[in-house]
């Protein structure tokens, strides 16, 4: 794992070298403060717990995450780097799983500055710490979800734009899949569908983390997932590395 840590502190570190980590974390937490406590109705709902805070937290990863993602392997496709990466004396998946710790690390510090909502529901009321916790690891699984999906995306293109586009939409599939709008058309159109939809979504498998349920299906969808994708990301970088 030593070269995977190298890479990964490399890629942390270039995030904080450019002014997009700080305007990614800004965003984040003006757009979680500000949807908790007014979309949310965090006071007029009288219950000191986050669930305003968990439920919007997939939606705003659905844009912010694919914008850390989209430089990852596109970047370095453009500027020609990625030949001078993969001929470091590295595997190929130290590579891929460095660059991915990196940003999991950094949508891991994003998340950790929200603490101000855990003081606040703590100062108000008298609320159950492990559903807080268990809930930050959802949204922690979640974000790497997303970084996984967006990784393979970006090396498929050496266009940023293109690989956010694409990252957003193909997030967005997962993310809505269990809202009642998409079940509710399969069950009419489709109803084998209905399972398989709410199985596969995202904000379903968030939505027991967020109530403190930590289940074994959860946590092997969630591993499965960000498996399948980074496997799928280091398949395209071995196939395009020529390019």
């Amino acid at each position: 794992m030593g070269a995977t840590l190298i890479v990964a502190r490399r890629e942390l570190a270039g995030y904080f070298a450019t002014p997009v980590a700080y305007v990614f974390i800004v965003i984040f937490l003006v757009m979680t403060g500000a949807l908790t406590f007014t979309l949310g109705n965090f006071f007029g709902r009288g219950v000191a717990d986050l669930q305003p805070f968990f439920g919007f937290v997939p939606w705003l990863f659905l844009f912010l995450v694919p914008a850390l993602t989209m430089r990852l392997w596109a970047e370095e496709r453009r500027l020609g780097t990625i030949e001078l990466l993969l001929t470091l004396p590295l595997a190929q998946w130290q590579a891929v799983l460095g660059k991915f710790l990196a940003a999991w690390a950094f949508c891991a510090i994003a998340l950790a500055l929200t603490f101000p909502l855990v003081i606040t529901v703590n100062y108000l009321g008298n609320p159950d710490n492990g559903v807080i916790a268990a809930g930050y690891a959802g949204c922690l699984l979640v974000a790497g979800a997303f970084l996984a999906v967006g990784a393979a995306i970006s090396a498929l293109t050496k266009n940023q734009v293109i690989a956010f586009v694409l990252t957003v939409a193909v997030c967005f599939l997962f993310t809505a899949a269990g809202s009642p709008v998409v079940t509710e058309f399969l069950s009419v159109r489709l109803p084998i569908l209905v399972e398989i939809a709410r199985g596969v979504s995202i904000t379903e498998r968030l939505g027991g983390f967020s109530r403190g349920i930590v289940s074994l299906p959860d946590l092997v969808f969630f591993a499965s997932f960000i498996g399948f994708w980074l496997f799928a990301n280091a398949l395209v970088v071995d196939h395009r590395k020529a390019d």
